[in-house]
């Protein structure tokens, strides 16, 4: 299925919240010298315009990227939250937002000099637009990009050399067999790289399959004996409407930081994207 583009949805709400906690895994993974993996499974265009093209169609961004900017010029945010916008505002010309970087990009600038990233992206029009834009990065030597099956090939890529990865899971959803797919892939890279860090976006929707991936991971990890952390944000209850109120964000293996940085943020997002009185954040995690 080859429908979805993520351009429609750049800026949104739930890209700030995966980028949020992206950053800090990959801050976090980097304190040590030792060279990081990271697989972003799922990578898009790489980077987007937010004033032409798909972006201007549901202007998602309105009430995501360009709503928490306008509120963190007034209001005091947590330092993650600065953290990523300072990494989003380096794409851009100063006081404006006119593109929006996705996983690849962010990543790209983030990785040092031993770290390599390792990009999949089977649409037939985003892979070429996906090369052109990373090409353009000095990084563009430490990244490797695959026009293939990311749930298949992810097996064969753990455990990375440096026994050091982060794989960042993201697909869609629109074909429902990405939940089956998704809880094979992790189960495989699990038995061969059981210490890496797993991040792994999903949509919070009524879908039966969606409901239950929280609680189908969470099997997953007592099975092998992992810890693990479950964040979600919802910025609006509208049950009649048919746009994305909420996400969330299941992380394996993840760093004990993370909860206290996200424990600063999500109150702060909810305030600042927040529509309705039905925003709210889920923030739950398990020490193994």
């Amino acid at each position: 299925m080859f429908s979805y583009r993520h351009a429609f949805h750049a800026g949104s709400h739930a890209d700030i919240l995966k980028h949020l906690v992206m950053i800090h895994l990959v801050e976090y993974l980097q304190e040590k010298p030792g060279a990081l993996t990271i697989v972003d499974t799922h990578a898009g265009a790489g980077i987007y315009s937010l004033i032409d093209g798909f972006a201007t169609v549901s202007k998602e961004a309105d009430q995501g990227i360009y709503r928490l900017a306008q509120f963190a010029e007034s209001n005091a945010v947590s330092p993650g939250i600065a953290n990523y916008l300072e990494c989003i505002r380096s794409e851009n010309a100063a006081n404006e937002i006119n593109v929006y970087p996705g996983s690849p990009f962010i990543l790209a600038h983030l990785l040092r000099t031993q770290d390599r990233l390792k990009l999949f992206e089977l649409h037939p029009k985003e892979i070429d637009i996906l090369r052109h834009n990373i090409s353009q990065l000095k990084q563009s030597k430490q990244v490797d990009i695959y026009a293939e099956d990311s749930f298949a090939r992810l097996k064969g890529l753990m455990p990375p050399p440096s026994r050091r990865g982060l794989v960042l899971i993201d697909p869609s959803y629109e074909d429902k067999q990405d939940y089956r797919y998704l809880e094979t892939a992790i189960e495989e890279a699990l038995h061969r790289f059981v210490t890496g860090c797993y991040a792994i976006w999903y949509p919070c929707l009524s879908r039966r399959e969606s409901a239950s991936l929280p609680d189908h991971m969470k099997k997953i990890a007592a099975a092998h004996k992992r810890s693990w952390l479950q964040v979600e944000l919802r910025v609006e209850n509208a049950p009649k409407e048919p746009r994305l109120q909420a996400s969330g964000m299941f992380i394996l293996n993840p760093p004990w930081t993370l909860e206290k940085q996200l424990s600063e943020s999500l109150p702060i997002l909810v305030k600042a994207l927040g529509q309705d009185g039905g925003a709210s954040f889920l923030l739950k995690s398990f020490e193994a």
